[in-house]
């Protein structure tokens, strides 16, 4: 038996995980690593699994590459000679435009995903670049962007030192945290009871973090924004205002809250107008107090609307920027992704519907439309890195008939999956253990200042390329090189984009090849002067201290002040307005989280599935006397219909449905998934229905009927 020490890099959470091995290199035990700083031995489920996804006898082992219709085996060389010819013979006959890129969730928890991402899309010179961000966080990039000029600036509530936390469409206590990144949030949220503090869920659904708070409030889905807007007009009206930041836009916010009044979102809501303002009033006078939304407020239709009023409310009650309030972390490195100019967007956009890029990157929503629709610009070709959008994009069905279409598709990916079962030429990465680990970007969202390093477990065995030689290698297909060439020549390109962010970065490079190379010199250009070195000498990782007062050096608006009402996020209020006053729909869907899933790619882990973890239909016992259910439901909506399982349950309030995203399996490479296939919720989902402002994809209030079979 040996240990190794490892990072968790299943979630954002990052937890600290003390592996034992056997004489032949399997996981025989997991556990949390005590002597982590920052997660101090704490485990969920999927962490515990982490062998058993690693060693998945259905993962990959070799690229696959279509031959007669059919994927079969290959070598590296005749997979990397049909990518360069696929590629290359898409953009000859279409233009590079042709040829897209879709970037999934995995690649923010790998070294090389994260590094490679933006050179790979400055390389091809594509304008159809996608990632999952559009299916999740992306209004919250957007409204931060916009209120303090950099769309990386996501604050987070000082967990550790908060006396009031309010919680809109997050259930951290099985997500462990998203957007806020904060090991045993159970554990966290308790210790805000324990010293006195209050803690308040605003949730259409009683989750396990709505059955811990010491409030839990039922609110229609998708009328999160009424509602803090319902609170911001109560903070003016009352005078309970109490700012120390400089802003700008403040005598525009007034103006634009005038509207929702308490009483008038009432209504729509759900929430009684008294609660509202209750709310209001223990916010301004809680000595320190966070709101924090997630994905449940991020995936509704005003999804950017109200990721901005969450920092609009923590400004006006004085905790922006401030211990106990919400803050921004500091990463170990160098801040490579900062761009110290203004957020803008639009700067082109989509050739079908006219949508907007936002971050470079187009919605996925629109996907579908830029690969069936003829003319110039035609996606013809994609790239997928860790993605499968064919079970997560919205109008999912409709978007898995456009890859079928394609003229040529190549995926990094351990898997013959929803999506990458149309491809041409699949590449996968090696196992979790035989990479390294740091987390470059999740360290803008952690609750405390940390930082840790993996090295690998597991050596590469020869005929196996790492994750950054693959892509390294796609790096120069793209450039126009030939499908031999060296992937250190990748390296070098890759180290040429770093180089015009952080020139004294060439000075510094030594050590170890590749990642781990550039990993050392941006820990050394970092604010805290580490290095990799630094890193090795501490295997359980380092407590770089609390999360301290930030907001001047990130700030980057055209006023170099925070903007309470920019003007792309006004002009949307009154369709908010409008929306409120509306009819209210009789039934909508909303999505669920589940402590042993994320996504898709944990359903072929035998332990992950079953129990709690299962695509069922939560239907309220009321409803399911209205509408004369039974075992099971035809759920039908504009975009689509499905037949699923009933389960009863009065966790879910009356009106609403909640169906698991992320199911849906067929007839693919992973036999546990197939046993346990479920529908697929995003057959429901309108691609055609986004937030105009973000372009992010709308899964929570979506209008269905609920029927018997």
């Amino acid at each position: 038996m040996k240990t190794a020490l490892r990072t968790c890099p299943l979630c954002e959470t990052s937890c600290g995980l003390r592996l034992t091995l056997d004489d032949d290199d399997s996981v025989v035990r997991v556990e949390g690593d005590k002597d982590d700083p920052f997660s101090k031995g704490f485990l969920c489920p999927k962490g515990a699994a982490l062998g058993r996804l690693d060693e998945d006898p259905d993962r990959l082992t070799q690229p696959l590459v279509r031959v007669d219709g059919q994927l079969r085996p290959a070598s590296w060389e005749e997979a990397f000679d049909e990518v360069h010819r696929g590629l290359n013979a898409t953009m000859a006959a279409h233009g590079r435009d042709a040829v897209a890129l879709y970037f999934g969730n995995p690649t923010f928890h790998t070294m090389a995903g994260f590094l490679y991402r933006q050179p790979l899309t400055q390389v091809l010179g594509s304008r159809n670049v996608y990632s999952a961000s559009t299916v999740d966080q992306m209004p919250k990039h957007v409204a931060s962007g916009l209120m303090f000029g950099d769309p990386m600036a996501v604050a987070v509530p000082d967990l550790d030192r908060t006396d009031y936390m309010l919680i809109l469409g997050a259930n951290p206590v099985e997500s462990n945290g998203s957007l806020c990144v904060a090991p045993d949030f159970k554990g966290r949220l308790r210790a805000v009871q324990e010293r006195g503090g209050k803690v308040v869920v605003v949730d259409p659904r009683r989750t396990r973090t709505a059955e811990l708070a010491d409030e839990h409030l039922f609110i229609h889905p998708g009328t999160d924004a009424g509602l803090l807007f319902g609170i911001v007009h109560t903070l003016f009206a009352e005078e309970l205002v109490s700012v120390d930041v400089e802003v700008t836009g403040l005598d525009e916010l007034r103006s634009l809250a005038r509207g929702f009044a308490p009483e008038t979102v009432e209504r729509a809501c759900g929430v009684p107008a008294a609660t509202i303002v209750r709310l209001a009033r223990e916010l301004a006078a809680a000595p320190s107090a966070s709101v924090y939304a997630r994905i449940g407020t991020c995936t509704a239709e005003f999804g950017a609307t109200a990721s901005w009023l969450v920092d609009v409310i923590n400004v006006l009650t004085g905790n922006l920027d401030r211990p106990g309030g919400v803050m921004f972390a500091k990463t170990a490195g160098l801040e490579i992704f900062r761009s110290g100019q203004p957020f803008a967007t639009g700067a082109w956009r989509s050739r079908v519907r006219g949508l907007p890029e936002v971050l470079g990157e187009f919605p996925v929503a629109t996907m579908a439309d830029e690969m069936e629709t003829p003319g110039e610009g035609q996606i013809r070709a994609l790239l997928t890195v860790g993605g499968n959008p064919a079970l997560s994009a919205p109008g999912a069905p409709r978007l898995a008939r456009a890859l079928s279409g394609l003229d040529f598709m190549v995926c990094v990916d351990p898997y013959l999956n929803e999506t990458t079962r149309h491809a041409n030429v699949i590449l996968p990465p090696p196992r979790i253990l035989q990479s390294p680990h740091f987390d470059f970007l999740v360290q803008i969202i952690m609750v405390r200042n940390y930082a840790r390093f993996s090295p690998p477990v597991l050596p590469l065995r020869e005929d196996q390329y790492s994750e950054a030689a693959i892509l390294a290698k796609l790096l120069l297909v793209l450039a126009g090189q030939g499908p031999d060439s060296d992937p250190a020549g990748g390296e070098e390109m890759l180290l040429g984009q770093l180089l015009a962010a952080a020139p004294g970065l060439r000075e510094i490079l030594d050590g170890a090849d590749g990642t781990e190379r550039i990993l050392d010199a941006l820990l050394r250009l970092g604010s805290y002067g580490l290095s990799l070195e630094a890193m090795r000498q501490a295997p359980h990782g380092l407590d770089l201290g609390p999360l301290l007062p930030r907001l001047p050096e990130i700030l980057c608006t055209a006023s170099g002040k925070v903007d309470l009402a920019p003007p792309t996020l006004a002009a949307d209020v009154p369709r908010l307005l409008r929306r409120l006053r509306g009819p209210v729909p009789e039934m909508v869907l909303i999505g669920r989280r589940h402590l042993r899933s994320n996504n898709s790619w944990m359903h072929n882990v035998a332990p992950l599935v079953g129990g709690s973890n299962r695509c069922t239909l939560h239907v309220h016992p009321r409803d399911v006397a209205r509408f004369g259910l039974g075992e099971r439901a035809r759920v039908r909506s504009a975009a689509g219909e499905l037949e699923v399982p009933v389960e009863v349950t009065e966790t879910v309030m009356p009106g609403v449905v909640s169906l698991p995203h992320g199911w849906g399996h067929d007839d693919t490479g992973q036999t546990v998934a197939r046993r346990h296939a479920g529908v697929n919720a995003n057959a429901l989902t309108d691609e055609l229905v986004v937030d105009p402002v973000s372009g992010n994809a709308v899964f929570n209030g979506v209008p269905v009927r609920v029927l018997p079979v």
